[in-house]
């Protein structure tokens, strides 16, 4: 069963996640509109189902909640793929959005990595501080335990540069995560 489910509660957030690698319902709550529509995004495009609440202290700023959300969704990811036996393993994706193109590469290795190349025409996407797009994508591969290569190739416009690296990302992860015979590994083991 490539599922999982996750509950975090800490000082600043209270979170849970369900997700199912192999489709289902997408319903996102986070109370931050821009990263909802992300999270969506995210979801749809990896073929994922998914489920995710999140109450956090947004009267301070969105970093909690996004970074934990992060952290939440990694974890659910990590158990989803248990020993990481019968993955295709290796995923890249690049995706144009407008004038935005973005790419991700994704290795479900058990090697927790995160190289994270953009600089964002805008500082903010609606009321959501673009600079969190990394934080997010650090806690979702530290936790997951797979290495994530996100670049930004170019864009004019914040939105479309954060949705294209979240959909080149989603679909990197689906295919790194699409079901194959045995281990991808010399080592026979990830």
């Amino acid at each position: 069963m490539r599922t999982a489910t996750i509950t975090r509660k800490t000082k600043e957030t209270d979170i849970s996640a369900a997700l199912d690698l192999d489709g289902g319902e997408v319903k996102i709550a986070t109370g931050v509109g821009f990263f909802d529509h992300m999270l969506t995004a995210l979801a749809v495009h990896a073929g994922w189902g998914l489920r995710l609440a999140c109450a956090g202290d947004l009267e301070v700023d969105a970093h909690h909640t996004v970074e934990d959300c992060g952290i939440a969704l990694g974890k659910a990811l990590g158990q989803a793929l248990g020993d990481k036996t019968g993955v295709a393993r290796f995923g890249s994706a690049a995706i144009p959005m407008d004038e935005a193109l973005a790419e991700a590469h994704a290795d479900i290795s058990g090697r927790a990595f995160l190289a994270f190349t953009a600089k964002f025409s805008q500082a903010q996407a609606g009321e959501f501080p673009l600079c969190l797009c990394e934080e997010f994508w650090r806690a979702l591969a530290v936790n997951a335990g797979i290495t994530l290569h996100m670049i930004l190739r170019c864009g004019a416009n914040g939105h479309h540069e954060a949705e294209a690296l979240f959909k080149a990302a989603a679909h990197a992860l689906r295919r790194a995560a699409s079901p194959r015979e045995g281990t991808l590994s010399t080592k026979g083991s990830i």
